[in-house]
């Protein structure tokens, strides 16, 4: 029929079935980037079929594109990681537990290679800001009446509602609306110039929604300290001088009228001297006092074993061996395995070898969006945002702003060389 024979069909099938393991793989990919905002388990299950259709794909270069730095370095940091339990005085499974967050690390080479060759990359951030775009709605929503929030129905325990905080954690989600928001301001301006009006002004409108929610909803402190930083670096980066003294004059006037119209931004903000003032008067735990004692004790902890650290998952130990007695000091008593700045994490736990593989990572991950294009300003707005976060967070190590970071180095990164290949 159509003059198509028996003969032809099943070849034209076969055909598009063996063109399809590319794309596939990207789809798998995409729905990775469509969880990720929402759930933990529901994404460690998507990063399943796509294992096995990446196996499908062409690998006769793989091994090749693992020699270069952007890709050994991530193999690098969890093979330290793997390496550093030898010496560590933890427990075995504290050891082994301690492995864990490094080795999303080993996904990033696969997705540069990945993406690198086959299209598809825009899939993975269309479906990310897709995600991000419902996530805010539903903030909104949950501001409005908090026994909306998914927190109360997918938890096993008691949760504490926090009003516009969907599911998980506000630090999470600010940092997911803060990426989203500044991603957008790229698509603008190009579809602007572009004479695409409509479509500029709903990314526009999409772009203040989130920064509405940040400010009037909930917002991390992180996020407020981080996101002025970070729009002033890539103006610098990307935009003209006039152009950025313009951008600096705007952000400063927008500042101003947010501290006048919304309280919760003062009351954010208001909390940085309250927690000073809690934990050095009162030794009270609070979120910055006790971030303040944690960095204290790291870099005593550091000081004595410089080179290699004192090993992998070491830090609970650390702490617990200097705590004072929690009922008579809480500040100091307080036993943590995070110190909540990723350069500490890895200085007590590897040394200063785990600082020169983890501060290489991130500059040979700073070069590879060197350039114009979509991909280098997402790419290199994942990267800027996760050393900046890392300040007051182990953001690389962390499940959801690492995975972020894995997606968004992974796909930007492919799509980067892949175009800077074709130039």
């Amino acid at each position: 029929m159509n003059g198509v024979t028996n003969e032809q069909q099943p070849a034209s099938w076969l055909a598009a079935i063996w063109a399809a393991r590319y794309r596939t793989p990207a789809r798998f990919v995409a729905l990775v980037a469509l969880l990720l905002p929402w759930t933990t388990t529901g994404l460690t299950f998507a990063l399943i079929p796509w294992l096995i259709a990446f196996a499908f794909v062409d690998l006769r270069a793989f091994p090749r594109s693992l020699l270069r730095p952007v890709c050994l370095l991530p193999i690098a940091l969890f093979a330290l990681a793997v390496v550093g339990t030898l010496w560590s005085e933890a427990a075995w499974p504290e050891r082994l537990h301690a492995i864990g967050p490094s080795a999303k690390l080993l996904v990033l080479p696969l997705l540069i290679y990945q993406f690198e060759r086959w299209p598809y990359g825009d899939w993975v951030f269309k479906a990310f800001l897709a995600s991000c775009a419902l996530l805010m709605l539903y903030s909104f929503a949950a501001a409005i009446d908090p026994n909306l929030s998914l927190k109360l129905y997918l938890s096993r325990g008691p949760y504490k509602v926090e009003s516009g905080v969907a599911v998980r954690n506000y630090i999470d989600q600010s940092q997911e609306f803060a990426l989203c928001a500044i991603a957008l301001v790229y698509p603008i301006v190009t579809l602007f110039r572009a004479g695409r009006v409509r479509i500029a002004v709903l990314l526009a409108a999409l772009a203040i929604g989130f920064l509405a929610n940040m400010m009037f909803v909930v917002v991390s402190r992180t996020a407020l300290v981080t996101l002025p930083i970070l729009l002033v670096i890539i103006a610098l980066l990307h935009l003209r001088r006039r152009t950025a003294l313009v951008a600096a004059g705007a952000l400063v006037l927008m500042a101003v009228v947010l501290w006048n119209v919304s309280p919760h931004l003062r009351e954010t903000i208001a909390k940085f001297q309250g927690d000073y003032a809690m934990s050095v008067e009162g030794n009270q735990v609070s979120g910055m006092g006790s971030r303040l004692e944690y960095w204290r004790k790291s870099v005593q902890f550091i000081a004595d074993a410089p080179l290699f650290g004192h090993g992998t998952g070491s830090i609970r130990g650390l702490f617990a061996s200097v705590a004072a007695d929690a009922e008579i000091d809480p500040l100091r008593g307080e036993v943590v395995s995070n110190p909540h700045n990723q350069t500490l994490s890895v200085a007590v736990q590897w040394g200063a070898v785990g600082v020169l593989v983890l501060y290489a990572l991130w500059f040979a991950h700073l070069l590879m969006f060197r350039g114009e294009g979509l991909a280098c300003w997402i790419g290199l707005l994942v990267v800027v945002q996760n050393m900046l976060s890392s300040l007051f967070n182990t953001h690389l190590f962390d499940f959801t702003s690492g995975w972020i970071y894995v997606l968004g180095v992974g796909v930007a990164g492919g799509m980067a060389l892949a175009n800077k290949t074709k130039g």
